[in-house]
């Protein structure tokens, strides 16, 4: 017979495993409500790609590596303690892409043109990044962004998308409206070398007296701004930007400056659909410098996965809620890439033709 002490040691122990029980379950998404994982948000973008493209990236599957290096001034300390912003100059891993799923897609559609980046510290500190060439996202949150998946996906039928469906996408979120608003207006860069990227969430920084700010950056480029004649994009050759980059690189480096935008009291910081408005503080904490592209066969980027929620010490996730869906997508996307195994990319196959010719 067991002892009262030895049967309430018993209870505890049993209470304390129910309780992680519970919490692995909830976290899990096995109680409560169910919540959105990775796997919801890689399906969703593969389905409106026209169904599952092995071996690539669920979004911005056409893609091109870059090398150079990141030269920091040092200015960008007076915002944060991250030693990526320590005066000296790092390496830089990226890739430049276009939105969508389809890795073979023509360059004239009026889409994302995007940078992704890694910056490493020797001491094994990473930043990277993924940024787009507009300010602002169409969505808010990761539940939005599926609708907004689904309700673009197009019908395989018309090879467009349901405008009933469309429509009340539209109806239900003003923010999709006003976002195809600005892309319908805002210049389509024809070159990746000439548009600024942003980072389109708000993020915390903290400087060596502990002070915190949200912070949003932006890369802007000292080529100047050119667009495409929206008019004709459907004239482009289908790998234009790409082969544009690639022979810009071959004949000298392109160039960007950091511009970190400090936010001002009331401005939004947990909603990438929202821009911000009028002067902000605003520090040029250094010059990135692409010079070299490969393609995803022979660059380091293919098998990459810039998660921008992986910061250095003395950068943090705000409250925006699109940060904790952008990691499980990138990192679902991630996991079923890497078990396909690679595929040759578009721009790749260009240049494999070329040599032969």
């Amino acid at each position: 017979m067991f002892d009262r002490r030895t049967i309430s040691a018993f209870a505890l122990i049993g209470a304390t495993v129910l309780a992680l029980l519970t919490g692995f379950a909830w976290a899990a998404g096995w109680l409560g409500p169910r919540r959105i994982s990775g796997g919801d948000i890689t399906t969703a973008l593969e389905a409106n790609s026209g169904g599952v493209k092995p071996g690539y990236r669920r979004a911005h599957a056409k893609g091109l590596c870059f090398t150079g290096d990141f030269a920091a001034n040092g200015r960008g300390s007076a915002l944060s303690t991250a030693r990526t912003l320590h005066a000296g100059t790092l390496p830089v891993l990226g890739r430049f892409s276009l939105a969508g799923g389809n890795p073979l897609a023509g360059d004239g559609r009026n889409v994302f043109h995007s940078m992704a980046l890694l910056l490493k510290t020797p001491d094994g500190q990473e930043w990277r990044m993924a940024l787009d060439h507009t300010p602002i996202f169409p969505v808010a949150d990761v539940a939005s962004f599926i609708t907004l998946q689904r309700a673009t996906t197009p019908d395989p039928k018309t090879g467009k998308p349901d405008p009933a469906v469309l429509k009340a996408l539209l109806a239900a979120h003003p923010e999709v409206k006003a976002f195809q608003g600005y892309m319908a207006k805002a210049v389509l860069p024809n070159s990746f070398a000439n548009a600024t990227y942003y980072s389109i969430n708000a993020f915390r920084f903290t400087d060596a007296g502990g002070t915190t700010r949200f912070v949003r950056w932006q890369f802007v480029p000292e080529a100047p701004l050119a667009g495409l004649d929206k008019q004709h994009l459907d004239q482009l050759p289908r790998d234009a930007l790409f082969q544009e980059m690639i022979a810009r690189t071959a004949k000298g480096p392109s160039r960007w400056h950091l511009l970190l935008v400090e936010a001002n009291p009331g401005d939004v910081t947990d909603k990438a659909t929202v821009a911000w408005q009028g002067p902000h503080r605003t520090i040029d904490a250094g010059t990135l410098t692409i010079r070299a592209t490969q393609p995803e066969e022979t660059g380091s980027c293919r098998d990459f996965n810039f998660d921008p929620t992986i910061l250095p010490e003395g950068i943090a996730l705000s409250d925006d809620p699109l940060l904790a869906a952008r990691a499980k997508g990138y990192s679902s996307s991630f996991t079923r890439r890497a078990a396909e195994g690679p595929h040759p990319s578009a721009v790749g196959e260009d240049l494999a033709k070329g040599a032969q010719q």
